[in-house]
């Protein structure tokens, strides 16, 4: 078959398909080597694309970067959404979690970017802290509906904030140690965030 035909056969992208493929690229790659060791060239080889119209997308580095932490923070609230109407505390709490495990699998590279990066510069490091921010009042609304308001005020967003940290710390090591099921994360997980919500429920 000629070089022409095997053109030919080639679908091709829309442009909304074609971001979307340079995205998940470069978010790859960020999350693999960091900011200042990624290159538009290598995330260009990656998509499949050229390097115009990788620009066609994005104006620069920085702007993919902070594109892939924009959408992050985007997504958090999503997971507020995710409390089913109905069932037990165990039931609620283990729904929540399994569609944030979903998106942790699709999307670890957004925690590397946020936990072990420290390229960029103090603009992308400012937008890293806005992104953590938003995720730690995320978990401060979930923890309050979770626990129907039986967490005192003042103890919302330090509670936030060890949970936060603390599941970034598990699926960040989970990803690197061969062997730890996700079920075995999740049950974690369930039983971390029964405890606090039965307690504080118990209390109230």
């Amino acid at each position: 078959m000629s070089n022409k035909a095997n053109t030919i056969a080639r679908p091709r992208l829309r442009p909304e398909e074609r971001r979307t493929t340079i995205v998940e690229a470069a978010g790859g790659l960020f999350g693999e080597r960091g900011y200042d060791a990624t290159t538009l060239d290598d995330v260009a080889a990656a998509a499949g694309v050229t390097k115009p119209i990788l620009y066609r997308h994005f104006d620069s580095k920085r702007d993919l970067y902070l594109a892939l932490l924009r959408r992050h923070r985007d997504d958090l609230p999503t997971f507020a959404g995710a409390i089913p109407a109905s069932g037990s505390p165990e039931e609620t709490i283990r729904a929540v979690l399994e569609v944030w495990l979903d998106y942790v699998e699709s999307h670890l590279y957004a925690w590397r970017m946020l936990f072990r990066d420290r390229g960029g510069g103090p603009e992308i490091e400012a937008f890293r802290r806005e992104v953590q921010d938003r995720a730690r009042a995320v978990l401060a609304e979930l923890l309050d509906q979770l626990t129907l308001g039986a967490v005192p005020r003042r103890e919302r967003e330090p509670l936030a904030e060890l949970m936060r940290m603390g599941m970034a710390s598990l699926v960040l090591w989970w990803a690197e140690t061969p062997g730890v099921s996700r079920g075995a994360v999740l049950d974690a997980m369930t039983r971390a965030w029964l405890g606090l919500v039965g307690g504080t429920r118990s209390q109230s």
